[in-house]
């Protein structure tokens, strides 16, 4: 039947995705660890420039005989600053490709949606299987999980466009910004959806015909 035909073929990108989601969501997790120490530093960084803003020189005698040490010092903290915005600039940018790696692959899905729907049974589009989610659900999951990481960056890069610094106070604050908007997130979405799909993915080939059982959330 062309149902059946069509049904197997939106479960098979279904099967393609969700793989990638949790590739993805690896070095997702992993970059951002990698940015946690990075902005530990900048933040250090700010402290030390604040501290040696409020040092006058000339009142400490020792220093005196070095009247430009204070901007030389401040250089080579800018630059230190700067060396480590390159590094976070370079994270943010694998935060980017694994936005577009998802969001690219969730497209794929639903233009194989699409392009079937005409013939699709929509009660079978609705209900689960012995084994797995109802397409319907799979698909609202990954339209949640696109918008979960594109949300998520723009955020973060938000943040990180933001650093300037005459701001010391805000580049201080940095690593609290940044935990926060992890904190204001679902932590457990993806992680969620795909033990939720787990069985789905393990069965091989396409399951086009339903069965009467709920799928257990």
């Amino acid at each position: 039947m062309a149902h059946d035909q069509s049904l197997l073929v939106v479960q098979q990108a279904l099967k393609k995705c969700f793989p990638v989601v949790e590739e993805q969501q690896d070095l997702w997790q992993s970059t951002l660890q990698d940015c946690s120490p990075l902005l530990s530093s900048l933040s250090n960084l700010a402290e030390q420039l604040q501290a040696a803003q409020s040092l006058r020189f000339e009142d400490v005698p020792a220093l005196r005989p070095f009247p430009d040490l204070q901007e030389r010092l401040r250089c080579k903290q800018l630059e230190a600053g700067d060396v480590v915005l390159d590094k976070l600039a370079e994270r943010l940018a694998t935060l980017l490709k694994v936005r577009n790696t998802i969001s690219s692959h969730v497209e794929q899905v639903f233009q194989a949606y699409e392009q079937h729907a005409a013939v699709l049974d929509i009660d079978a589009v609705l209900r689960p299987s012995v084994v797995s989610p109802s397409v319907a659900d799979m698909l609202e999951w990954l339209q949640d999980i696109d918008r979960h990481y594109g949300s998520s960056y723009l955020k973060r890069k938000y943040l990180i466009s933001s650093i300037h610094w005459g701001d010391l106070a805000g580049i201080q604050a940095l690593p609290k910004a940044w935990d926060q908007i992890s904190e204001d997130e679902c932590q457990s979405l993806v992680s969620d959806v795909l033990l939720s799909v787990s069985f789905f993915l393990e069965e091989p080939g396409g399951c086009a015909v339903s069965g009467d059982l709920e799928h257990r959330s």
